[in-house]
């Protein structure tokens, strides 16, 4: 049977993550894994936190901590904060780990061997004060086109323009903040992707027939431009080290790879750090090395495709090992915040764990995932989230369940009730939730995550359809035994509603099943036999009404909201 790897674009340590970086990577990623474990396959989801870089260290700084631990700090953070969103990694990993510093280095020794990676000679900017080369971000200044004093030397956050450190006004480092600058000589590795352009075509060609045309057409406007060679040494204290029985001068320079060079390793890397905690039973490399039953699927952002799909790639390829490449690559575009982009260094939007305060994971995880910018952006509005969770969640499945419960409680007690044999409204439920169950199904399988929500909905609205025709607070008038029935298909509705909706919404899902005192409720999916069916929950089976599984968003809710995170 075919094993899937999983992985979502590492998130990058510098603070908590937005909305809207949950819905373009890891939630997504989470359900899908979610899925194939229900559906008995073997699935290995990992991610990392991304900690190099100068990000990394300017956020150290301001932190007034050594960079590793502030790093350290962050990672648990985060951590804590996707476990809240109910994200069931395998191994959430760290880039700075020993096991990643190893493969990295590896790769860029084979790399070398292979000619690949050469040494070059450029000119870059000399802090006298720090007595240090400076990379980009490590220098500041006036921004010659919008005025911002805290233009960085790679771009301008205020404007959005790109910047080189020279066209700064006054600059100076971010360091020191001295303007004593020059510009100087020194050497860094570039990767040859330029040697390697016509195997990356190749391969892309060979394996992204069935990737969403955003992954497609980004990838290919990369190699239409022509892959240029990139340079991945950087001057930092903070990083992986360039090896020094390969590269001794640069190395007793204090040379570190390029972050976006090792970074994407770091899948490798925390599959070995997973693998590593338990030797006996776990082997990394069935995963990423000669690893032909395995299908890999990544998740990210359309900003993250490029490196994805032609850098890292071509790093594999130019080791010429049998490394696993991406058999799928899901990229998303943005959410958006009333129409403007959430911003991390500006604190614009709703950010995880902000969300967390405000309501239970389940409510994001259904919003997110319904309104999930896949085929186009999206944008976030209190509005269409306070609509979405009234409509969906509170009335379509929270009702459904509290009034089947409450009202099959108050007329039959504590078990779930006998009543007549099905009869032709329930056949043709039965055969209306298996129709429905397939989509849902294939759409998961297609990895498209809005219609796979959309299917889900609709079987949460089947539920309901059935209970008004059959209207049990009218039968039990005449016909006791008839409401019965319609109870108890309405109950094996909510079980089926529980194994199903599990990927999106686990806390609830485990609520609804937990309503039944079902011994070796063992189910992990539901077949097309058994939605016919509908007979999971015998007669007699005892059962609690849970507490009101989502409440309602008032008037007063999105006011106080719109408030605080501010609505333009």
């Amino acid at each position: 049977m075919t094993r899937h790897l999983i992985t979502s674009a590492l998130p990058y340590i510098n603070g908590i993550k937005h909305l809207g970086n949950m819905v373009g990577s890891m939630l997504p990623a989470d359900v899908y894994a979610r899925y194939l474990r229900q559906r008995g396959h073997e699935a290995l989801y990992i991610c990392a936190t991304d900690e190099h870089g100068t990000p990394a260290e300017l956020a150290a700084k301001d932190a007034g901590l050594p960079v590793a631990e502030f790093c350290a700090q962050q990672h648990d953070a985060q951590k804590a904060i996707y476990d809240g969103f109910g994200l069931r990694f395998d191994y959430f990993g760290r880039s700075s780990s020993e096991q990643n510093r190893e493969i990295t280095q590896h790769f860029a020794r084979r790399l070398h061997e292979n000619g690949f990676i050469e040494e070059r000679a450029i000119r870059q900017v000399f802090s006298i004060a720090d007595d240090r080369f400076l990379p980009d971000r490590y220098i500041v200044g006036t921004c010659p086109y919008c005025g911002y004093d805290k233009a960085r030397g790679d771009q301008c956050e205020n404007c959005t323009r790109v910047l080189d450190p020279t066209d700064l006004i006054e600059p100076r480092s971010a360091i020191s903040g001295s303007g004593e600058l020059e510009v100087r000589e020194t050497k860094h590795l570039f990767l040859l992707q330029s040697k390697l352009d016509g195997e990356v075509e190749a391969w892309i060609d060979e394996c992204s027939g069935d990737w969403p045309h955003l992954a497609s057409s980004i990838a290919r406007k990369w190699l239409t431009e022509g892959l240029h060679d990139r340079s991945i040494t950087r001057d930092l204290d903070w990083g992986v080290p360039v090896p020094a029985d390969t590269w001794p001068e640069l190395a007793a320079e204090g040379k570190v790879f390029y972050v976006w060079f090792d970074a994407p390793i770091e899948y490798i890397g925390a599959t070995k750090e997973w693998a590593d905690l338990e030797p006996e039973t776990r082997d990394w490399k069935s995963w990423w090395y000669e690893a032909s039953d395995v299908q890999y699927t990544q998740f990210m952002a359309k900003d993250n495709v490029p490196f994805h799909t032609v850098m890292f790639p071509a790093s594999q390829i130019g080791t010429r090992e049998p490394w696993k490449r991406v058999d799928h690559v899901k990229a998303f575009n943005w959410l958006n915040y009333y129409g403007g982009k959430f911003s991390t260094s500006q604190r614009r939007g709703v950010f995880t764990d902000a969300a967390l305060e405000l309501l239970p994971a389940d409510y994001w995880r259904y919003f997110l995932l319904a309104h999930a910018p896949e085929s186009d952006d999206t944008s976030f509005t209190w509005e269409l989230f306070a609509s979405s969770v009234n409509k969906d969640l509170a009335d379509t499945l929270g009702n459904f369940v509290n009034r089947v419960l409450s009202f099959s409680r108050k007329r039959f007690g504590d078990a779930v009730p006998e009543g007549k044999a099905a009869g032709a409204a329930e056949q043709a439920l039965g055969a209306e939730i298996a129709r429905l169950l397939a989509e849902y199904e294939g759409q998961l399988e297609a990895r498209q995550f809005r219609k796979a929500t959309q299917a889900l909905r609709a079987l949460w609205s089947a539920g309901n359809s059935y209970l008004e025709e059959k209207a049990p607070w009218l039968e039990i008038k005449a016909d006791p035994e008839a409401a019965a029935l319609t109870l108890r298909t309405a109950m094996n509705l909510i079980h089926l509603y529980a194994v199903v909706s599990e990927p999106f919404i686990p806390s609830s899902a485990r609520a609804m099943r937990e309503a039944f005192e079902l011994a070796g409720d063992d189910a992990t999916w539901v077949s097309a036999e058994e939605a016919r069916a509908l007979s999971a929950v015998p007669a007699g089976t005892a059962f609690t009404v849970p507490p009101v599984l989502f409440a309602k968003i008032t008037d007063d809710d999105l006011e106080a909201w719109r408030e605080r995170f501010g609505a333009q």
